[in-house]
Protein backbone atom coordinates (compact mmCIF):
# COMPACT_ATOMS: atom_id res chain seq x y z
CA UNK A 1 0.00 0.00 0.00
CA UNK A 2 1.44 2.94 -1.07
CA UNK A 3 0.71 6.35 1.14
CA UNK A 4 0.77 10.04 0.62
CA UNK A 5 0.85 12.05 3.80
CA UNK A 6 1.16 16.26 2.97
CA UNK A 7 2.26 18.44 5.42
CA UNK A 8 4.62 15.17 6.33
CA UNK A 9 7.14 17.01 8.11
CA UNK A 10 4.53 19.16 10.06
CA UNK A 11 3.91 18.25 14.13
CA UNK A 12 1.08 16.25 12.65
CA UNK A 13 1.78 14.99 9.83
CA UNK A 14 5.40 13.64 10.77
CA UNK A 15 3.42 11.60 13.63
CA UNK A 16 0.96 9.82 11.51
CA UNK A 17 3.91 8.82 8.88
CA UNK A 18 5.53 7.24 12.35
CA UNK A 19 3.04 5.49 12.92
CA UNK A 20 2.04 4.38 9.58
CA UNK A 21 5.34 2.80 9.23
CA UNK A 22 5.59 1.47 12.30
CA UNK A 23 2.25 -0.67 11.91
CA UNK A 24 2.16 -1.02 8.58
CA UNK A 25 5.55 -2.88 7.24
CA UNK A 26 4.24 -3.20 3.39
CA UNK A 27 3.49 0.35 3.74
CA UNK A 28 5.40 2.62 1.70
CA UNK A 29 4.95 5.93 2.99
CA UNK A 30 5.88 9.08 1.26
CA UNK A 31 5.31 12.91 2.89
CA UNK A 32 5.12 16.11 0.86
CA UNK A 33 6.16 19.23 2.93
CA UNK A 34 6.85 22.67 1.62
CA UNK A 35 8.85 23.74 5.00
CA UNK A 36 7.20 26.66 4.94
CA UNK A 37 6.53 26.56 8.65
CA UNK A 38 9.49 26.51 11.27
CA UNK A 39 10.46 23.65 12.86
CA UNK A 40 9.38 21.27 10.14
CA UNK A 41 12.56 20.77 8.56
CA UNK A 42 13.53 19.03 11.89
CA UNK A 43 11.62 16.08 11.03
CA UNK A 44 12.72 15.41 7.48
CA UNK A 45 15.85 13.19 8.54
CA UNK A 46 14.46 11.32 11.21
CA UNK A 47 11.35 10.14 8.79
CA UNK A 48 14.51 9.44 6.20
CA UNK A 49 15.49 7.54 8.63
CA UNK A 50 12.32 5.08 9.19
CA UNK A 51 12.33 4.71 5.30
CA UNK A 52 9.78 7.61 4.76
CA UNK A 53 10.67 9.37 1.38
CA UNK A 54 10.35 12.73 1.12
CA UNK A 55 9.22 15.18 -1.36
CA UNK A 56 10.03 18.93 -1.06
CA UNK A 57 6.55 20.32 -3.02
CA UNK A 58 3.78 22.49 -2.20
CA UNK A 59 0.22 21.34 -2.50
CA UNK A 60 -0.79 24.93 -4.18
CA UNK A 61 1.01 23.67 -6.93
CA UNK A 62 -0.91 21.37 -9.72
CA UNK A 63 2.92 20.77 -11.05
CA UNK A 64 4.15 19.67 -8.11
CA UNK A 65 1.11 16.73 -7.67
CA UNK A 66 1.65 15.73 -11.40
CA UNK A 67 4.95 14.93 -10.61
CA UNK A 68 4.06 12.28 -7.94
CA UNK A 69 3.62 9.31 -8.82
CA UNK A 70 0.05 7.12 -8.12
CA UNK A 71 -1.30 6.41 -4.48
CA UNK A 72 -3.78 4.06 -3.08
CA UNK A 73 -4.32 6.77 -0.23
CA UNK A 74 -3.61 10.39 0.58
CA UNK A 75 -4.00 11.73 4.01
CA UNK A 76 -4.23 15.72 4.29
CA UNK A 77 -2.59 16.97 7.20
CA UNK A 78 -0.96 20.00 5.24
CA UNK A 79 -2.78 23.46 6.36
CA UNK A 80 -2.48 27.09 7.92
CA UNK A 81 -4.10 25.90 10.98
CA UNK A 82 -4.36 28.81 13.04
CA UNK A 83 -8.09 30.96 13.60
CA UNK A 84 -6.09 33.77 13.44
CA UNK A 85 -4.69 33.02 10.16
CA UNK A 86 -5.77 35.81 7.21
CA UNK A 87 -7.00 38.21 9.85
CA UNK A 88 -5.27 41.19 7.88
CA UNK A 89 -5.28 41.90 4.47
CA UNK A 90 -1.18 41.71 4.05
CA UNK A 91 1.01 40.50 6.57
CA UNK A 92 4.89 41.40 6.19
CA UNK A 93 7.47 38.70 5.53
CA UNK A 94 7.65 36.06 8.48
CA UNK A 95 4.57 38.01 10.43
CA UNK A 96 1.72 35.85 9.42
CA UNK A 97 -0.22 34.84 6.53
CA UNK A 98 -2.88 37.06 4.60
CA UNK A 99 -6.03 35.74 4.01
CA UNK A 100 -5.35 35.43 0.07
CA UNK A 101 -2.64 32.60 1.38
CA UNK A 102 -4.65 31.13 3.48
CA UNK A 103 -7.29 30.30 0.85
CA UNK A 104 -4.35 28.79 -0.89
CA UNK A 105 -3.39 26.81 1.34
CA UNK A 106 -6.15 25.41 2.96
CA UNK A 107 -8.57 25.15 -0.06
CA UNK A 108 -6.76 25.54 -3.12
CA UNK A 109 -4.40 22.62 -2.17
CA UNK A 110 -7.48 20.59 -1.04
CA UNK A 111 -8.60 20.80 -4.87
CA UNK A 112 -5.14 19.78 -6.26
CA UNK A 113 -5.31 16.84 -3.61
CA UNK A 114 -9.09 15.68 -4.78
CA UNK A 115 -8.02 16.34 -8.06
CA UNK A 116 -5.20 14.12 -7.73
CA UNK A 117 -7.17 11.32 -5.57
CA UNK A 118 -9.55 11.07 -8.12
CA UNK A 119 -7.07 10.66 -10.99
CA UNK A 120 -5.22 7.81 -8.83
CA UNK A 121 -8.74 6.51 -7.57
CA UNK A 122 -7.10 6.93 -4.15
CA UNK A 123 -8.98 6.75 -0.65
CA UNK A 124 -8.68 10.50 1.26
CA UNK A 125 -8.20 10.73 5.11
CA UNK A 126 -9.17 14.72 5.16
CA UNK A 127 -8.05 16.65 8.46
CA UNK A 128 -10.54 19.20 9.45
CA UNK A 129 -11.15 21.61 12.58
CA UNK A 130 -13.31 21.95 15.29
CA UNK A 131 -13.53 25.94 13.97
CA UNK A 132 -15.81 24.21 11.56
CA UNK A 133 -19.03 25.19 13.93
CA UNK A 134 -20.63 28.58 13.90
CA UNK A 135 -19.09 31.28 16.17
CA UNK A 136 -22.04 32.78 17.02
CA UNK A 137 -23.64 29.93 17.93
CA UNK A 138 -20.59 28.83 19.95
CA UNK A 139 -20.70 32.17 21.92
CA UNK A 140 -24.22 31.96 22.59
CA UNK A 141 -23.94 28.73 24.41
CA UNK A 142 -25.29 28.33 27.96
CA UNK A 143 -22.34 28.35 30.36
CA UNK A 144 -22.13 28.05 34.28
CA UNK A 145 -18.71 27.92 36.58
CA UNK A 146 -17.49 24.80 37.92
CA UNK A 147 -14.72 24.50 40.40
CA UNK A 148 -13.08 21.11 40.97
CA UNK A 149 -9.22 20.35 42.85
CA UNK A 150 -7.94 20.74 39.38
CA UNK A 151 -9.33 24.68 39.54
CA UNK A 152 -11.99 26.60 38.19
CA UNK A 153 -13.32 26.15 34.51
CA UNK A 154 -16.76 27.36 32.15
CA UNK A 155 -18.83 23.92 32.00
CA UNK A 156 -22.31 24.06 30.06
CA UNK A 157 -24.92 24.77 32.14
CA UNK A 158 -27.79 22.04 31.50
CA UNK A 159 -29.96 23.54 33.64
CA UNK A 160 -30.84 26.09 30.41
CA UNK A 161 -32.45 25.05 27.36
CA UNK A 162 -29.52 23.89 24.78
CA UNK A 163 -28.96 24.14 21.38
CA UNK A 164 -29.37 21.08 18.57
CA UNK A 165 -26.28 19.45 18.54
CA UNK A 166 -24.64 20.06 22.12
CA UNK A 167 -24.69 18.34 25.65
CA UNK A 168 -22.55 18.26 28.48
CA UNK A 169 -20.73 15.77 26.42
CA UNK A 170 -19.59 18.41 23.93
CA UNK A 171 -20.20 19.49 20.28
CA UNK A 172 -21.56 16.98 18.01
CA UNK A 173 -21.44 16.68 14.37
CA UNK A 174 -25.37 17.75 13.87
CA UNK A 175 -24.16 21.65 14.98
CA UNK A 176 -24.82 24.73 13.07
CA UNK A 177 -22.34 25.60 11.04
CA UNK A 178 -23.76 28.40 9.85
CA UNK A 179 -21.22 31.54 9.12
CA UNK A 180 -19.39 33.31 10.25
CA UNK A 181 -16.78 30.82 11.27
CA UNK A 182 -13.68 32.41 10.33
CA UNK A 183 -11.92 32.32 7.18
CA UNK A 184 -9.92 29.41 8.56
CA UNK A 185 -12.81 27.72 9.72
CA UNK A 186 -14.58 28.22 6.13
CA UNK A 187 -11.97 27.34 4.42
CA UNK A 188 -11.83 23.90 5.81
CA UNK A 189 -16.09 23.38 5.34
CA UNK A 190 -15.28 24.42 2.07
CA UNK A 191 -12.68 21.80 1.92
CA UNK A 192 -15.14 19.32 3.38
CA UNK A 193 -18.11 19.98 0.94
CA UNK A 194 -15.64 19.61 -1.80
CA UNK A 195 -14.22 16.08 -0.74
CA UNK A 196 -17.42 15.08 -0.34
CA UNK A 197 -18.38 16.05 -3.52
CA UNK A 198 -15.48 13.99 -5.07
CA UNK A 199 -16.15 10.89 -3.29
CA UNK A 200 -19.69 10.36 -4.78
CA UNK A 201 -18.66 11.61 -8.20
CA UNK A 202 -15.42 9.18 -8.12
CA UNK A 203 -16.81 6.29 -6.01
CA UNK A 204 -13.64 6.78 -3.87
CA UNK A 205 -13.12 6.14 0.01
CA UNK A 206 -13.13 9.70 2.20
CA UNK A 207 -13.12 10.18 5.81
CA UNK A 208 -12.95 13.77 7.29
CA UNK A 209 -11.89 14.10 10.87
CA UNK A 210 -12.56 17.22 13.08
CA UNK A 211 -10.16 17.85 15.19
CA UNK A 212 -9.90 18.89 18.49
CA UNK A 213 -7.13 21.00 19.93
CA UNK A 214 -3.33 18.99 18.91
CA UNK A 215 -1.11 18.71 21.74
CA UNK A 216 2.07 16.48 22.46
CA UNK A 217 5.52 16.56 22.00
CA UNK A 218 7.58 17.56 18.93
CA UNK A 219 5.03 20.89 18.59
CA UNK A 220 7.58 24.06 18.45
CA UNK A 221 6.16 26.51 20.74
CA UNK A 222 3.99 28.45 18.60
CA UNK A 223 0.50 29.82 19.80
CA UNK A 224 -1.26 28.86 15.98
CA UNK A 225 -0.05 25.26 17.33
CA UNK A 226 -2.77 25.07 19.88
CA UNK A 227 -2.62 26.69 23.25
CA UNK A 228 -1.30 23.36 26.01
CA UNK A 229 1.79 23.40 24.34
CA UNK A 230 2.48 27.29 23.59
CA UNK A 231 1.14 27.87 27.57
CA UNK A 232 3.35 25.44 28.96
CA UNK A 233 6.56 26.50 27.50
CA UNK A 234 6.04 30.12 28.03
CA UNK A 235 5.50 29.21 32.10
CA UNK A 236 8.81 26.94 31.40
CA UNK A 237 10.76 29.97 30.06
CA UNK A 238 9.31 32.22 32.62
CA UNK A 239 7.66 34.50 29.34
CA UNK A 240 4.99 36.76 30.00
CA UNK A 241 1.46 34.89 30.16
CA UNK A 242 -2.07 36.42 30.34
CA UNK A 243 -5.54 35.82 30.48
CA UNK A 244 -7.36 37.94 27.70
CA UNK A 245 -10.88 37.98 28.07
CA UNK A 246 -14.13 36.50 29.97
CA UNK A 247 -13.25 38.26 32.80
CA UNK A 248 -9.40 37.78 33.06
CA UNK A 249 -9.80 34.98 34.96
CA UNK A 250 -8.75 31.78 33.00
CA UNK A 251 -12.48 29.83 32.99
CA UNK A 252 -12.50 29.75 28.77
CA UNK A 253 -12.12 25.95 27.92
CA UNK A 254 -10.70 23.29 25.13
CA UNK A 255 -10.07 20.03 25.02
CA UNK A 256 -7.10 17.71 23.77
CA UNK A 257 -5.72 15.16 21.37
CA UNK A 258 -2.57 13.59 21.27
CA UNK A 259 -1.59 13.09 17.25
CA UNK A 260 -0.65 9.38 17.96
CA UNK A 261 -4.53 8.42 19.03
CA UNK A 262 -5.97 10.41 15.74
CA UNK A 263 -3.26 8.09 14.04
CA UNK A 264 -4.85 5.23 15.53
CA UNK A 265 -7.90 5.99 14.20
CA UNK A 266 -6.82 7.08 11.03
CA UNK A 267 -5.23 3.37 10.58
CA UNK A 268 -8.21 1.81 11.98
CA UNK A 269 -10.82 3.94 9.16
CA UNK A 270 -7.74 2.99 6.38
CA UNK A 271 -8.42 -0.55 7.32
CA UNK A 272 -12.04 -0.34 7.41
CA UNK A 273 -12.96 1.29 4.01
CA UNK A 274 -15.82 -0.34 2.17
CA UNK A 275 -16.62 1.80 -1.22
CA UNK A 276 -17.24 5.15 -1.59
CA UNK A 277 -19.56 5.81 2.04
CA UNK A 278 -17.65 9.21 3.24
CA UNK A 279 -17.51 9.23 6.85
CA UNK A 280 -17.59 12.64 9.06
CA UNK A 281 -16.68 12.89 12.62
CA UNK A 282 -15.43 14.99 15.55
CA UNK A 283 -12.04 13.19 16.62
CA UNK A 284 -10.75 14.89 19.71
CA UNK A 285 -10.33 14.49 24.00
CA UNK A 286 -13.62 15.13 24.51
CA UNK A 287 -15.37 16.29 27.76
CA UNK A 288 -12.53 13.63 29.38
CA UNK A 289 -9.37 15.85 28.51
CA UNK A 290 -11.73 19.47 28.60
CA UNK A 291 -9.56 22.06 30.72
CA UNK A 292 -9.54 25.48 31.57
CA UNK A 293 -6.56 28.08 31.26
CA UNK A 294 -6.70 28.57 34.79
CA UNK A 295 -6.39 24.89 35.35
CA UNK A 296 -4.01 24.41 32.85
CA UNK A 297 -1.85 27.24 35.06
CA UNK A 298 -2.55 25.28 38.08
CA UNK A 299 -1.05 22.25 36.52
CA UNK A 300 2.01 23.88 35.30
CA UNK A 301 2.64 25.37 38.97
CA UNK A 302 2.75 22.22 40.84
CA UNK A 303 5.17 20.50 37.74
CA UNK A 304 7.19 23.47 36.70
CA UNK A 305 7.14 25.84 39.86
CA UNK A 306 5.62 29.40 40.40
CA UNK A 307 5.08 31.99 37.75
CA UNK A 308 2.59 35.01 37.70
CA UNK A 309 0.10 35.27 35.09
CA UNK A 310 -1.35 38.95 33.89
CA UNK A 311 -5.03 39.60 33.17
CA UNK A 312 -6.07 41.27 30.00
CA UNK A 313 -9.89 42.47 29.36
CA UNK A 314 -9.43 42.81 25.76
CA UNK A 315 -11.52 40.74 23.80
CA UNK A 316 -9.98 39.26 20.41
CA UNK A 317 -11.44 38.08 17.40
CA UNK A 318 -12.78 34.30 17.39
CA UNK A 319 -12.38 33.48 21.01
CA UNK A 320 -14.55 31.60 22.51
CA UNK A 321 -15.24 30.32 25.89
CA UNK A 322 -16.30 26.82 25.50
CA UNK A 323 -15.33 24.21 22.71
CA UNK A 324 -15.54 20.81 23.53
CA UNK A 325 -16.02 18.43 20.75
CA UNK A 326 -18.37 15.05 21.58
CA UNK A 327 -16.66 11.82 19.88
CA UNK A 328 -19.21 9.50 20.29
CA UNK A 329 -19.84 9.01 16.19
CA UNK A 330 -16.50 7.47 16.01
CA UNK A 331 -16.31 5.61 18.68
CA UNK A 332 -19.19 4.34 17.71
CA UNK A 333 -18.88 3.06 14.75
CA UNK A 334 -14.65 2.28 14.86
CA UNK A 335 -14.83 1.46 18.84
CA UNK A 336 -11.94 4.48 19.15
CA UNK A 337 -11.26 6.51 21.91
CA UNK A 338 -8.63 8.57 23.27
CA UNK A 339 -5.71 6.05 25.12
CA UNK A 340 -3.63 9.19 26.31
CA UNK A 341 -5.00 11.03 28.87
CA UNK A 342 -4.64 15.05 29.54
CA UNK A 343 -2.12 14.81 32.10
CA UNK A 344 -0.10 12.50 30.19
CA UNK A 345 0.20 14.36 26.84
CA UNK A 346 0.51 17.86 29.51
CA UNK A 347 3.82 15.91 30.90
CA UNK A 348 4.96 14.86 27.76
CA UNK A 349 5.07 18.75 26.51
CA UNK A 350 6.72 19.80 29.72
CA UNK A 351 9.55 17.04 29.62
CA UNK A 352 10.34 18.05 25.73
CA UNK A 353 10.52 21.58 27.10
CA UNK A 354 13.21 21.73 29.70
CA UNK A 355 16.16 22.95 28.74
CA UNK A 356 18.57 20.20 28.02
CA UNK A 357 21.74 19.99 30.07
Amino acid sequence: MKVLVTGGCGFVGSAICRGLVAHHADCQVTAIDNFRRVGAESNREPLQRLGVSIVHGDVRLESDWSALGAFDWVIDAAAEPSVLAGTTAAAAPGTGTTSRQLVEHNLVGTINLLEAAAHWQAGVVLLSTSRVYSIPALASLPLAEADDDRGPSFTIDASQPLPAGVSPAGITEDFSTVAPVSLYGATKLASETLALEYAHRYGTPLFINRCGVMAGAGQFGRADQGIFSWWIRQWIAKQPLAYIGFGGRGLQVRDCLHPDDLTTLILLQMQSARGAVPGLFNVSGGAASATSLAQLSQWCAERCGPHAVGTAHESRPYDLAWVVLDHSRVTERFGWRPARSTSSILAEIADSSLPKD
